[in-house]
């Protein structure tokens, strides 16, 4: 297998994963107890020998508590530098299990096998792994690219509705920036008429396409930021304030306001804001959206793409198309706050 190759398969039809017992001295699965009842029954008949690990699931649970958990199973197994560690789970579990396996012993081999379509579509693919850090997200962290990702669309049927809605958040987001004919094929259809397949390798190839030219996220790469910067913000917020939301439905609001952001900078027109606007909504439904401005855009502000004190967002220049490094004012974020109140 290539450093970083992605593999569209049926794990249990994936020959190249009984060949793994040649190549490492242990192998461990990491899974979250969701993964462990509804998904590892599925690949564990295709493993060779391995001992399985169980963490806590859920975003509340990405943080150094969790690290030490898994540093310290992987110590009292005895896994040295030759070993590998398989992570069957969403993007929380990959972030937080590839973070891991990334830092164990300065680094020991990991693959990722995401269970839902966020992760799928998204949080798999680029190598960018990290935690939570004081409500902050993705505070501490690294880029390292898996030994492979194996993207098995069955998966996706064990996904309750909420789940799945949340990655196609991310799924419309690399519509809205990158392909225009796309983005008018999904608009005409609710959440249970897409069709899947097509849209997890459409979004998979954008994806690596795009970090492929820019791996440790210096300029292009920046445009896959779209939503995220006030989206993260509210996800921040909520699991502050113990309310967590998913990471979709928070990315989604923040492409709602940073559409209108756009839209203010007339890199938009008012019919593609109209569009953007009512498709996520039709969707993902309004949120309640919290009054405490302040606190929002001070979350902004720890914001990984900001520079110089200035935050600085990727935001759509028609549809299909997104700019990067764009300064916004709070002005701007307060006035994009109350646009989504309005609605």
């Amino acid at each position: 297998m290539d450093h970083g190759s992605i593999i569209f398969s049926g794990i249990l039809k994936n020959q190249e994963i009984l060949s793994l017992k040649d190549n490492y001295s242990q192998i461990g699965v990491l899974a979250d107890s969701n993964t462990k009842t509804h998904c590892y029954s599925a690949i564990k008949n295709a493993l060779p020998i391995h001992h399985l690990l169980e963490v806590p699931p859920g975003e509340d649970h990405k943080n150094l508590d969790t690290c030490k958990l898994v540093w310290q199973l992987l110590t009292d197994m005895n896994f040295d530098r030759h070993a590998l560690l398989i992570i069957l789970g969403g993007g929380v579990l990959g972030d937080l299990g590839g973070f891991c396996a990334a830092t164990y012993k300065r680094g020991i081999d990991f693959m990722i096998v995401p269970t839902t379509l966020l992760a799928q579509v998204d949080a798999s693919i680029g190598g960018k792994l990290g935690i939570d850090f004081q409500h902050y997200k993705n505070q501490i962290g690294v880029f390292c690219q898996p030994k492979a990702t194996i993207i098995d669309p069955s998966f996706l049927n064990t996904l309750p509705e909420r789940e799945l809605r949340s990655g196609f958040a991310e799924v419309i987001k690399h519509c809205l920036i990158s392909d225009s004919a796309q983005w008018q094929a999904i608009r005409t259809k609710n959440l249970k008429e897409q069709d899947w397949t097509t849209l997890v390798h459409h979004s998979v190839e954008f994806k690596k396409s795009v970090t492929e030219k820019d791996p440790h996220e210096k300029g292009l790469r920046k445009i896959l930021n779209f939503g995220h910067t006030i989206g993260h913000a509210l996800e921040s917020y909520f699991l502050a304030e113990g309310n967590r939301i998913f990471h979709g439905e928070a990315i989604a609001m923040g492409m709602v306001m940073e559409s209108f952001i756009a839209f203010h900078k007339e890199m938009i027109t008012e019919t593609e804001l109209n569009e953007i606007t009512s498709y996520l909504i039709q969707i993902f439904e309004k949120q309640e959206m919290p009054w405490g401005d302040s606190a929002l855009i001070q979350l902004t502000r720890q914001d990984k793409k900001n520079r110089d004190n200035k935050i600085l967002m990727a935001l759509p220049e028609g549809i299909g198309k997104a700019q990067w490094d764009v300064t916004v004012s709070e002005e701007e974020l307060e006035k994009s706050f109350d646009y989504y109140r309005s609605i």
